[in-house]
């Protein structure tokens, strides 16, 4: 796997780690010299000073042989610019780019960026679902943040205490996927009843994520 990271800082060196890690083959660019020299002792990278908005220096990174290119300048205009000429002066198929602006996610991936990421959304929105609920004990998005699976205990303060899952009336695009009870795992159907202690493991949709924790715990978000 061929992958071209541009951008600087910690993030980039840790990523490039990351990638080593997994046997991929690591190019990147970087505008600032120093970095370019701190980078070139510390990985076992191709690394390459210039602006990647340029299309000749992404020419020089052979950009066209990479399997993905990953955009994580501070610059949001950057980000998008790499990431279009990736797509259309070389052919790359997959593009990633940091979003520091969350309202621009929706518009990167309209303009062709195959996955726009704002650590700022991330990061609230972890915030946002954790505060003042001690009952979860686990969260985390999959299909590129568009669904949360979480795992919650319920205590003897739940509202939806010794109820079957008839009974407590879910919302659309939620499912209780299973259910660990005395360390013994149970595939929820209808009329299963819940008690305190038990572990849900929650599937749901970001816009329905806060209303469905409210409804299983009784707390706000």
């Amino acid at each position: 796997m061929n992958t071209l990271i541009i951008g600087g800082g910690k993030i980039v060196y840790f990523l490039a780690k990351a990638f080593f890690s997994k046997g991929y083959s690591v190019t990147i660019i970087n505008r600032k010299k120093e970095e370019c020299s701190a980078l070139a002792r510390k990985l076992k990278a191709t690394i390459i000073f210039g602006n990647a908005t340029d299309p000749q220096i992404l020419q020089e990174a052979h950009t066209s042989s990479m399997n993905t290119v990953l955009a994580v300048t501070p610059n949001d205009e950057d980000n998008l610019i790499i990431c279009q000429l990736a797509t259309l002066n070389f052919g790359v198929k997959k593009t990633l780019a940091l979003v520091n602006d969350p309202d621009n996610e929706e518009v990167f991936q309209q303009l062709g960026v195959t996955t726009a990421f704002s650590t700022t959304r991330m990061i609230s929105s972890l915030i946002e679902q954790r505060a003042g609920l001690e009952e979860i004990v686990g969260l985390f998005s999959v299909a590129e943040g568009k669904v949360n699976v979480t795992e919650i205990v319920l205590t003897k303060n739940s509202p939806v205490l010794d109820k079957s899952l008839t009974e407590i009336n879910l919302p659309e695009n939620c499912l209780i996927a299973c259910i660990v009870r005395d360390n013994e795992p149970v595939i929820p159907r209808g009329g299963t009843t819940l008690y305190a202690n038990d572990r849900l493991v929650l599937v749901t949709l970001p816009e329905n994520h806060g209303p469905v924790l409210k409804l299983l715990t009784g707390s706000n978000i």
